[in-house]
């Protein structure tokens, strides 16, 4: 049976680790700092180590259930849609687009996205997070038998991008790295070799100002986990406690501008095209403002598997 497990301040003490239960938190009485070794411990060891003590939710302060030391492995245009929508074809897609985020934009479930004066245009992707359960150093073997070896658990994240960095000036690892750009969590649910057949079942929602932007299932990935773990081994080594962020739904801020439209502007000086972009994207009102709320949540259609909610505010710096 998979563990709900979260990280979190409660007044002035040091960060605890927690075990979810009938919507309480059970504090653990674990000595561990980080994600990876919160992962050397057994789920019975776990459940074992949770006192007696039934903390509200309302009293602490949530922190991400992935520490700062992970590594924040990407995936891009991994659902079918957001792929048809991008102007590629799913069915002919051989081979992931991998990326990676800095891990001090890690940040908390509950709180505030911080945009930064210079970005105009911020854009939001709610995705499924894998946490890793080992340290790797080869290229994999991943198997539906032996696919439980590798993936610990799951947790909500979103890729926060700056779309006015990230692409004129062609920097997917800066334009997504700003501190608070990837607030994991709050739930990091812990699985059982017999429950990861859920990630194939998972339906995803956020939604911004209450108002639904994105909304899809996990049976809608084009590169599944098995796939993603062997093509990613061959140039990663993972760390127990690493996650790897596996695409976004449609849905999000950034229009993408027409075939023809690109064929037009092919031939233009980069710093025309780019400021052609900004002035673009500038009139979509789908991108993020100060006082925005942005919600996330991920959850089994069976309701076995909820990941809880992420809940920010956009403040500008």
């Amino acid at each position: 049976m998979s563990l709900s497990i979260v990280r979190f301040y409660q007044g002035q003490q040091a960060p605890a680790w927690g075990l979810v239960n009938n919507g309480k938190i059970s504090p653990l009485s674990i000595d561990c700092t980080t994600t990876k070794a919160l992962l050397a411990y057994s789920h019975q060891q776990l459940c074992d180590a949770a006192t007696a003590e039934s903390l509200d939710f309302k009293g602490v302060r949530l922190l991400s259930p992935i520490t700062d030391n992970a590594k924040v492995l990407c995936q891009g245009a991994n659902y079918r849609q957001h792929m048809i929508d991008s102007g590629m074809d799913p069915d002919a897609k051989r081979f992931n687009m991998f990326f990676t985020k800095s891990s001090a934009a890690i940040h908390e479930p509950v709180g505030e996205i911080i945009r930064p004066q210079h970005v105009k245009l911020l854009d939001y992707e709610i995705e499924l997070c894998l946490v890793l359960a080992q340290d790797t150093h080869t290229t994999l073997n991943v198997t539906a038998q032996n696919l439980h070896q590798y993936i610990a658990g799951i947790c909500i994240g979103n890729d926060i991008s700056a779309r006015d960095v990230q692409i004129p000036q062609m920097q997917f690892h800066k334009g997504k790295s700003y501190r608070t750009f990837c607030p994991l969590g709050p739930i990091l649910c812990l699985l059982t070799a017999d429950e990861m057949s859920y990630l194939d079942n998972l339906q995803l929602k956020l939604a911004v100002n209450g108002q639904i932007r994105q909304s899809d299932s996990t049976r809608n990935l084009v590169f599944k986990p098995i796939e993603t773990l062997n093509e990613f081994s061959q140039i990663a080594n993972f760390n127990a406690g690493d996650v790897i962020m596996t695409g976004t739904p449609s849905g999000c801020a950034l229009g993408l501008p027409s075939p023809a439209l690109v064929r037009a502007t092919a031939l233009l000086p980069d710093n025309l095209r780019f400021e052609l972009f900004n002035k673009t994207q500038a009139r979509r009102p789908q991108y993020l403002k100060a006082g925005d709320i942005v919600e996330s949540s991920i959850r089994s259609t069976d309701g076995k598997i909820d990941l809880g909610v992420q809940h920010h505010q956009i403040v500008s710096t």
